[in-house]
């Protein structure tokens, strides 16, 4: 099968939300359509949940980065900040007393 309708179909399917039926499903129209050979059938499906997973992880960690540098922006305490804050007051709370 072409790269160009590898390609299109990835683009097309919204490959983040595409789950093992689903290219299963797709990969047996392809072969009824002639597109993909029957052997080729378990390749191309391992390799579109391959490449599913491969785009949620990148796309997690750009979220990830996004919401980071969001959050410095605002900048708003992070938890571990928190915690020591709250760790500082509670000794000085002690050493008051």
């Amino acid at each position: 099968m072409s790269n160009l309708i590898k390609q299109t179909i990835l683009a097309g399917l919204g490959v983040f939300s595409l789950s093992r039926e689903k290219a299963e499903e797709i990969t047996k129209d392809l072969i009824k359509q002639g597109e993909l050979a029957k052997t080729e059938e378990a390749k191309f499906v391992k390799n579109l949940m391959e490449r599913v997973e491969k785009s949620k992880g990148e796309m997690e960690k750009k979220t990830e980065k996004m919401v980071k540098k969001t959050l410095a922006k605002l900048n708003l305490p992070t938890r571990k900040e928190l915690d020591e804050l709250k760790a500082k007051v509670g000794r000085l709370t002690k050493k008051s007393r």
